[in-house]
C-alpha cells in the first residue's frame, strides 16, 4: 500500500509539472524557441551536395533550445524544469528559497534571441565561400498547438556551383616562386574544374607557407599569398591567378641558413652554476648540479649549423626533447644574426627546464567481468624520469584487486585476489647493433622488465608467475613501428589446487599439461603498419610471431642431452606462435564509418612440450571478440563444456583462432555515438584431443563451427576516453543447443550478452 501511495504521488507531481505553462511570462509578440527543425538543402535531382558544406550549414544554425538533450540543437529533455520554475515560481529577494530558485531557474531562449534572419545571411556567406554564388537561403517558423512556441526550419537553394577555369601561376624566375608553384600544382583543389572554395584556398595558403618555411624562407607567412579571381570571362567559371602580396616583408623573400645553436638546461628549482660544453650540435649550457648524460641533448637537436633552416627541424627538436619526459618546459627561439647580415643566418636558442624527476600515481577502479566476478582494484605507481641522466624511465607499479562472485548459485564469501609488483626500466635509445633501420627523427626505446604476480581463484587454484625480459621499440618509417623481444623468461607455478580443480584436470590431460609448472623462454617480433590512405580510408595491419624454448633446446642437443630437458630442474616450454590482424576503415559520409577486421593466429607445441602453455592459448567471446557470447564461452570448435561445470572455462581455449568483424559507427547526439555490428569467430585445437570432441580444426566443419552474432552498441566519447556498451545477439552457436537449423539459439533472451568496456573493440 505504501508503494502504491508513493507511485501515485510521484505521478501526480509529474503531471503537475507537465501541466504548468512554460510560456506564461513570455511577452506578447515573442516566441519560445523549441529547437532546430532542420536544414533543408534543395539540390537538383541527381546532384550531390558536399558533406563538408552541409556540416558548415548545420553548425551555423545549431542554436541550443532550453533543456537540450545531450547538447543537441534539435532534441530536448521532455520535462523543462528550469522553464517551469521561471514561469511559475516567485523569486524571493534572499534566503534559502532564493538560492533554490537561482539553482533551478532557466531563462527562456526566444526566437528573437536566435535571430534567424541573421543566420540566413550566415548561410548565404557559407554558400558564397563554397562557390554557390547564386544560392539563396530562408527560414520558416514551425508551430504546433501552442502558438507561443516555434522551431526553425532553414531552407537552402544552393544553385549551380562556380568552378575554377584557367589558372595562372607565378613566373619561373626565383627559387621561391618555383617552390610555391610546385605546391600549388600538387593541390587537388587548385585545378581547372574543381569547385571554388575559400576554405580550400586558405588551406593551400597554409600548405605553401609550411613548405617554403621548411626550405629556409622562415619569415614567409600564409597572408603573403593572394588570389586574383575573375568570373566575367566564362559563365559559372572563375579564372584564377596566384600572386604574392605587394606588402610582403623583404626578409620573407630571403632564404636563411642555421647560425649558432645554443641550448640552456635549467634546474627545476632555479639557480645553479653554469657549465658550458661545445658539441657538434652547438653550445650546451647547463646549470649544475644536474644529472645529464653526454650526447643526450645533441641527439635530440635536428639543426645543423650552416645548413638551410627548416621549421620541420624546429618541430622535430621540440618533439624529441618532449619525448624524453624529463623537461616540463621547452622553448625554442629563432633570432636573426645581426653580425653576419650578408649571410642571412638564424641563430637558435633552446631553453629547457627540468621537471621533477619523481612522480607517484594512484588509480582505483571497479571491474565487472564476464566470468561473473565483481570487485575493486588499486594500482600504485612510482616513476623516475631521469634515473641515470640519460632520460631513462623507471616505473615500479604495485597492483592489487579483490573480487567476489555474483550469481552462479555460490556463496559470496570468497578471498579471490590478484597482487602484482612490476618494474620497467626504459632507455630512450636502442642498446642494440646500429644496423637496425630506424627513423632518426623518432625516439627508439630499450625496455628491461621484471615482475611477479600472484593469482588466487576461489575453489580452484593459486598461481604465481615471475617474468623478466628485454625488448626494443623503434619506428622504421613514417607508418611502420616495430617491437623486438630479444628475451623474455616467464616462470609459472601452481602453488595450491582444490579437489574440484584437480578433477577437471584429471578429465582433460591436455589442459592439465598446459597448467603445469614450467619456464617459458621466449623471443618475438611484432610489426604494425598504420596509415590513413586518404580522408575516407584507413588501414591498420598488425603481425607478430614468437618462439619459445628453441635456444635452450639447441644448447641441450649440442651438449648431447636428448631427453628430459629442464631448466633449473623444471621443464621449459617449446612452441611457436603467430598472429595477424587487418583492420580497414571506410568513411561512408560525414562521420559515419564502416570498420572491418580479419584476424587469425596459431600456436603449435613441439620438441620439449606436448601442449602450448595455457597463458599463450587463444580464446573467443567477450567485449573485443564475438560479442554475442561471453568470454571463453565458445570453442574449441563445436565442443561445449559440461553444463555442471560452474565458472570453469579452463578448457574453452584453443591453439588456432579466426575472427571476422564488421561495425558501422555513426554519431547520434554530441559525444554519444552508436554502432551496429556483426561478429563471427571461434577457436580450435590443432591436435586431436579426445577429451574435447569436435574441438580440432577441420576444413569440412570450419564454417559451421563459426559462432555468429550481431548487435547494437553505444559509445560515449569524452575527449581521449571512449566508454563503450555493446549488446550482442546470438545468431548461431557452434555447439549443439538442441535446436535444428542455422539459427539454433534456445531463446532470444538466452542469446543476449552485454559488455561494458573502455575503448573501441578494434
Amino acid at each position: 500500500m505504501r508503494n502504491v501511495i508513493k507511485t501515485s504521488i510521484a505521478s501526480l507531481l509529474v503531471l503537475a509539472v507537465a501541466s504548468c505553462s512554460t510560456t506564461r511570462r513570455i511577452e506578447d509578440g515573442e516566441l519560445l524557441y523549441t529547437g532546430l527543425k532542420g536544414v533543408d538543402v534543395n539540390t537538383p535531382k541527381g546532384e550531390k551536395f558536399p558533406d563538408e558544406v552541409t556540416s558548415s550549414l548545420n553548425t551555423a544554425v545549431a542554436v541550443k533550445p532550453n533543456n537540450p538533450l545531450l547538447g543537441s540543437a534539435k532534441y530536448r529533455v521532455p520535462f523543462p524544469l528550469g522553464l517551469w520554475v521561471y514561469n511559475n515560481w516567485p523569486n524571493p529577494p534572499k534566503g534559502f528559497k532564493h538560492w533554490i530558485y537561482e539553482k533551478l531557474v532557466s531563462q527562456p531562449v526566444l526566437v528573437s534571441d536566435v535571430r534567424p534572419e541573421v543566420r540566413v545571411h550566415m548561410l548565404d556567406d557559407i554558400l558564397d565561400n563554397n562557390g554557390y554564388f547564386s544560392g539563396t537561403s530562408s527560414y520558416d517558423l514551425v508551430q504546433g498547438k501552442n502558438k507561443r512556441k516555434a522551431s526553425i526550419l532553414y531552407k537552402v537553394n544552393p544553385g549551380e556551383p562556380y568552378l575554377l577555369d584557367s589558372i595562372r601561376l607565378l613566373p619561373d624566375s626565383t627559387h621561391l616562386y618555383r617552390l610555391i608553384d610546385s605546391v600549388a600544382q600538387s593541390s587537388k583543389w587548385f585545378k581547372p574544374g574543381s569547385r571554388y572554395s575559400t576554405d580550400s584556398l586558405s588551406a593551400l595558403r597554409v600548405n605553401i607557407a609550411n613548405a617554403v618555411r621548411n626550405h629556409g624562407y622562415y619569415f614567409f607567412r600564409p597572408e603573403y599569398i593572394q588570389y586574383l579571381a575573375d568570373s566575367t570571362i566564362s559563365a559559372k567559371r572563375i579564372s584564377m591567378r596566384l600572386d604574392v602580396a605587394d606588402n610582403i616583408h623583404p626578409w620573407a623573400l630571403d632564404r636563411f641558413k642555421t647560425g649558432e645553436i645554443t641550448t640552456y638546461i635549467y634546474r627545476n628549482n632555479g639557480g645553479g652554476t653554469p657549465d658550458t660544453t661545445e658539441t657538434r650540435k652547438g653550445t650546451i649550457i647547463r646549470y649544475l648540479p644536474s644529472r645529464l648524460r653526454d650526447g643526450l641533448i645533441p641527439s635530440c637537436i635536428a639543426f645543423r649549423e650552416g645548413r638551410t633552416f627548416s621549421v620541420r627541424q624546429m618541430n622535430l627538436t621540440q618533439t624529441r626533447l618532449s619525448r624524453l619526459g624529463i623537461f616540463n618546459n621547452i622553448n625554442i627561439n629563432v633570432i636573426p644574426d645581426t653580425v653576419n647580415v650578408d649571410k642571412r643566418l638564424l641563430n637558435v636558442v633552446i631553453e629547457c627546464t627540468y621537471d621533477r624527476p619523481l612522480e607517484a600515481s594512484i588509480e582505483a577502479n571497479l571491474s565487472s567481468k564476464s566470468n561473473s566476478y565483481l570487485g575493486p582494484g588499486l594500482s600504485f605507481g612510482l616513476s623516475n624520469r631521469n634515473l641515470f641522466g640519460g632520460g631513462e624511465l623507471l616505473n615500479v607499479t604495485l597492483t592489487g584487486s579483490y573480487e567476489w562472485q555474483t550469481g552462479q548459485g555460490r556463496s559470496a564469501a570468497f578471498n579471490s585476489y590478484e597482487v602484482g609488483l612490476n618494474g620497467t626500466l626504459a632507455f630512450p635509445r636502442l642498446l642494440a647493433p646500429r644496423f637496425i633501420p630506424r627513423l632518426r627523427r623518432e625516439l627508439s626505446w630499450t625496455r628491461l622488465s621484471l615482475g611477479v604476480d600472484v593469482l588466487n581463484r576461489p575453489h580452484y587454484f593459486r598461481m604465481s608467475q615471475f617474468n623478466t625480459g628485454i625488448s626494443y621499440d623503434w619506428q622504421s618509417s613514417r607508418y611502420v613501428s616495430n617491437s623486438f623481444t630479444l628475451f623474455k623468461l616467464s616462470y609459472t607455478k601452481l602453488q595450491n589446487t582444490t579437489a574440484e580443480f584437480d578433477s577437471i584436470m584429471n578429465a582433460n590431460q591436455a589442459i592439465a599439461l598446459s597448467f603445469q609448472d614450467q619456464f617459458i623462454p621466449q623471443m618475438g617480433y611484432s610489426i604494425t603498419y598504420d596509415r590513413a590512405l586518404d580522408r575516407n580510408n584507413t588501414l591498420n595491419i598488425q603481425a607478430q610471431v614468437m618462439q619459445a624454448g628453441n635456444i635452450f633446446w639447441t644448447i641441450y642437443e649440442a651438449c648431447g642431452k636428448k631427453k628430459d630437458k629442464k631448466l633449473f630442474g623444471t621443464p621449459f616450454s617449446q612452441f611457436v606462435k603467430g598472429y595477424m590482424q587487418v583492420v580497414y576503415g571506410c568513411r561512408l559520409g560525414g562521420n559515419i564509418w564502416l570498420m572491418n577486421r580479419l584476424a587469425s593466429g596459431a600456436a603449435y607445441a613441439y620438441g620439449n612440450s606436448s601442449q602450448v602453455p595455457y597463458s599463450e592459448q587463444f580464446y573467443a567471446g567477450g567485449a573485443n571478440s564475438v560479442r554475442a557470447f561471453t568470454v571463453r564461452s565458445i570453442g574449441p570448435g563445436s565442443y561445449r563444456a559440461p553444463a555442471d561445470r560452474i565458472n570453469g572455462y579452463f578448457d574453452q581455449t584453443g591453439t588456432f583462432i579466426f575472427l571476422a568483424n564488421t561495425e558501422l559507427r555513426f554519431p547520434i547526439l554530441g559525444p554519444l555515438h552508436g554502432a551496429l555490428f556483426l561478429d563471427a569467430g571461434n577457436v580450435w585445437t590443432l591436435k586431436n584431443e579426445p577429451s574435447r570432441p569436435g574441438g580440432q580444426l577441420k576444413g569440412s566443419s570450419f564454417f559451421k563451427d563459426l559462432a555468429l552474432g550481431t548487435g547494437v552498441g553505444l559509445r560515449f566519447n569524452i575527449s581521449m576516453l571512449v566508454i563503450r556498451g555493446d549488446l550482442g545477439i546470438g545468431i548461431h552457436a557452434p555447439y549443439d543447443t538442441g535446436k535444428r537449423g542455422y539459427y539454433n539459439m534456445t531463446s532470444f533472451k538466452n542469446s543476449l550478452a552485454f559488455h561494458l568496456a573502455i575503448g573501441y573493440p578494434f
